[in-house]
């Protein structure tokens, strides 16, 4: 998990942010635990009620639970929860804010998926190249 502590993005946020992505990519198991808000708070230097804020987001939004007597837990399911919202945002969101500024710039749907496609390629090769290193 990184947090930038001068970013305009709110630090809970961004550590909520966090903790979903360590989810999606394995880092934090399913039925595992979860990192607590004094572990967040110590390792960057924060309030540990700015990290409980961001925790708390998840626990809202099923992704993380408390088991009694014990810490926060990643909840079953987590995985695919985030994978759901993301998606909604990626395609409500950043796909209709490229493709409205795209025809604003005079550009066809058929050249932005030209350069979606060419950019692909790009990050493909560039993960390979990394890969290999």
């Amino acid at each position: 998990m990184n947090i930038d502590l001068n970013s305009v993005i709110p630090i809970y946020i961004q550590i909520a942010d966090g903790i979903a992505d360590d989810i999606l990519n394995g880092i934090l198991e399913e039925e595992a635990p979860a990192y607590s808000q004094y572990q967040i708070a110590k390792y960057y230097k924060i309030n540990p009620a700015t990290a409980a804020k961001g925790i708390q987001m998840l626990v809202a939004e099923g992704i993380l639970l408390k088991k009694r007597g014990a810490s926060m837990y990643v909840a079953p399911g987590a995985k695919v929860r985030i994978r759901s919202k993301r998606k909604e945002h990626f395609i409500h969101n950043l796909l209709v804010d490229v493709i409205r500024e795209g025809k604003k710039l005079g550009f066809s749907i058929a050249e932005i998926k030209d350069m979606m496609d060419q950019i692909a390629e790009v990050d493909i090769l560039h993960d390979n190249l990394q890969s290999t290193e």
